[in-house]
């Protein structure tokens, strides 16, 4: 018996007669908070350099993937094995230089023809937009990210590095001047064209904005966390009578890490817990 027709039997079991009470009560809507919540988890697995760490999340994943399709068999819908097969038969589809005749060399071009058979796919039904594969509920710099490279794909972009670094000045000073003398709504719609032009920066650059910022705030609080170990020790905590001095500690704090901390490796080899960073690495949809 294979591992994954012994997961089937497992889930089999539970959502049976006489299964688990709590896996029989959920639905498809009562999985999503578990759904997000194992993805998030993988996320960090990734990040955190543990083998073993990240098969478990996986591992957890996979199950409610099995727990959703127990559900949909249930309702008439489709069951493991269509969701396989579907998915398989997708991938194949969508890589005729692998499956069938024909060569790719670039990955770029791998990208530009996963593109063109998406067009084809789409031909007929109710949304044609080549933005029709994006979720609506994708983290906003992720789906910028997304959105910008699926036009770039289709020849709407920038030309170059210099032509965007141009557009983000200008954006910039448009946010400026919204601030000096617009509304607050005039300041939000600036702030989020000036993102969504940074968005396509980092594409430009292979880089993942989301994964960017997180690295950010990983950095900001490992500072702040030095800043106020050391407020500790000398009978202080963080707060404006102190910040003449969390200033000074925060100076010292980005050189003592700087200094001192170790690289984080990623299953993947990246550095500083960022996991893959090319974010041309893989096609959506």
């Amino acid at each position: 018996m294979s591992e994954m027709t012994r997961l089937r039997e497992i889930m089999d079991r539970l959502r049976g007669a006489d299964g688990c009470p709590w896996d029989r009560e959920q639905t498809l809507g009562t999985l999503r908070t578990y759904l997000v919540e194992e993805t998030y988890e993988v996320l960090e697995a990734m990040g955190g350099g543990s083998p073993e760490a990240l098969r478990e999340e996986l591992g957890d994943l996979l199950f409610q993937i099995v727990f959703q399709a127990r559900i949909a068999q249930e309702r008439g819908e489709f069951d493991i094995e269509s969701l396989m097969k579907g998915i398989g038969d997708k991938i194949v589809r969508r890589h005729p230089h692998v499956f069938g005749a024909g060569r790719l060399d670039t990955a770029d071009q791998v990208l530009r023809q996963w593109e063109e058979i998406k067009v084809e796919e789409r031909r007929g039904k109710e949304d044609g937009s080549i933005f029709a594969g994006v979720p609506r509920s994708l983290p906003a710099l992720l789906k910028a990210l997304r959105v910008s490279a699926k036009a770039a794909r289709v020849g709407f972009d920038w030309q170059d590095r210099d032509d965007l670094w141009s557009k983000v000045k200008e954006e910039v000073g448009e946010l400026h001047e919204a601030l000096r003398t617009g509304t607050s709504d005039d300041v939000a719609e600036e702030l989020g064209d000036l993102l969504f032009t940074l968005a396509n920066l980092a594409r430009q650059e292979h880089l993942d904005p989301e994964q960017v910022l997180q690295d950010a705030n990983r950095k900001f609080l490992e500072r702040f966390r030095f800043l106020e170990e050391r407020l500790a020790a000398e009978g202080r905590r963080p707060g404006t009578e102190n910040r003449v001095r969390m200033e000074a500690l925060w100076n010292e704090a980005k050189q003592a890490i700087r200094k001192t901390s170790p690289d984080r490796t990623s299953p993947s080899g990246g550095t500083s817990g960022s996991g893959p960073r090319d974010a041309r690495s893989l096609p959506s949809g």
